[in-house]
């Protein structure tokens, strides 16, 4: 996952906000492969020690809800160069307003630090200006990073990100799954641009550097989709023959409350971007392109991001996957499929114990030091 921009030659103290959950993890693999210093943020720091990269970066407790820990946070970090701030409470009671006062903590608190710079992940803002509350959250989070005379904001801007583990990619895994009948109600074909998570951590690692200016920018993938490419994506690369049966009149709301029912992600989570589905999630500009080089190989098309992601075998540390869309141990229990779960299930509580208790038996016995020529 290192990266292969000869530009990126700087080498920087950076810090992760949001290090444990799907996208922060995957990035500190590639910042940490990429040569940076990496400070993990949690509030809870035992909550960083399963992820595979724990004993490679340094880490700090902190609070985003509390200032003072913030403050506390960023003094035992030391000095910042860049950070990352990946953290959102979609799917809790009250996501809206207390993702606003964590961004505004961490923006007063980083100014104050003298942190250089704020490299913040949010969703698209249509031409309109129609969001879903989930978006209209993730905008305001935005503005409450960029202080007049705080660090500079590069706020990168995106729709649903293709991977095994990603809370999106997983409602169309489960939806496609378990119904038989796919309900495509009129809002399924508004326009939408996801991007694979190898393009979403390629352009997140290199607008940690100053080719990057501050300012927003639209990250998807080279084709204009929707959310029903996406599901038929899906049933293609799983081999899922599927009937499809048009329900224009589908409220989005009650279709936000059935799927939070049929998926085994957290009811909150699921309902809240599903809503987000009524509205299209196009991105208006790519002037990001103008920064930074494609991947090698150029940009992942739909097809073969979801085709990578199905393709997951089990799930290995995050620092240790051969495909970044494949699935991490450190993912949420639920990610994969209900096959995937059933084979996770048989591992962890048949075959690592069994595995335990015969190396307990060998090491015992004396066997240890034959083990290796048997």
């Amino acid at each position: 996952m290192a990266s292969t921009d000869p530009t990126d030659g700087e080498d920087m103290r950076i810090l992760v906000l949001g290090a444990t959950g799907y996208i922060g993890a995957r990035l500190v693999t590639r910042l940490l492969a990429d040569g940076h210093d990496v400070v993990a943020a949690s509030r809870n720091a035992n909550r960083l020690k399963p992820f595979g990269w724990f004993g490679d970066v340094a880490t700090v407790e902190l609070d985003a809800m509390d200032p003072d820990s913030v403050r506390a946070g960023l003094t035992s970090a030391g000095p910042i160069d860049v950070a990352y701030y990946l953290v959102h409470g979609i799917g809790q009671k009250n996501f809206r307003r207390d993702d606003e006062v964590a961004a505004r903590n961490v923006a007063f608190a980083a100014r104050d630090h003298r942190v250089g710079r704020i490299v913040y992940l949010g969703g698209f803002v249509p031409d309109d200006g129609e969001l879903s509350e989930h978006l209209e959250s993730r905008s305001e989070v935005g503005q409450a990073l960029d202080l007049d005379d705080g660090p500079e904001l590069v706020w990168l801007r995106a729709a649903v990100v293709i991977g095994a583990g990603s809370t999106s990619f997983e409602m169309v895994r489960y939806m496609s799954d378990r119904l038989a009948v796919i309900p495509l109600p009129s809002w399924i074909d508004n326009p939408m641009d996801p991007i694979s998570v190898r393009d979403t951590v390629h352009y997140l690692a290199a607008a940690a550097f100053e080719k990057v200016p501050p300012g927003y920018y639209d990250i998807a993938s080279a084709e204009t989709s929707s959310y029903s490419s996406l599901l038929f994506a899906y049933l293609r690369a799983s081999r899922s023959p599927r009937v499809g049966v048009v329900l224009p009149g589908i409220d989005i709301r009650l279709a936000g409350f059935l799927s939070g029912l049929v998926v085994p992600i957290p009811s909150g989570l699921a309902s809240d971007l599903v809503r987000s589905l009524d509205h299209p999630m196009k991105a208006s500009e790519n002037k990001i392109r103008d920064h930074v080089p494609d991947p090698p190989g150029g940009l992942l098309t739909i097809r073969e991001a979801v085709r990578r992601s199905v393709d997951s075998p089990m799930p290995k540390p995050v620092d240790k996957l051969t495909d970044i869309h494949h699935l991490a141990d450190t993912d949420p229990s639920w990610a994969g499929g209900d096959l995937m779960r059933v084979k996770r299930g048989v591992r962890n509580r048949v075959v690592m114990p069994v595995r335990s208790v015969v190396d307990g038996v060998i090491a015992t016995s004396g066997l240890n030091k034959l083990w290796p020529l048997l």
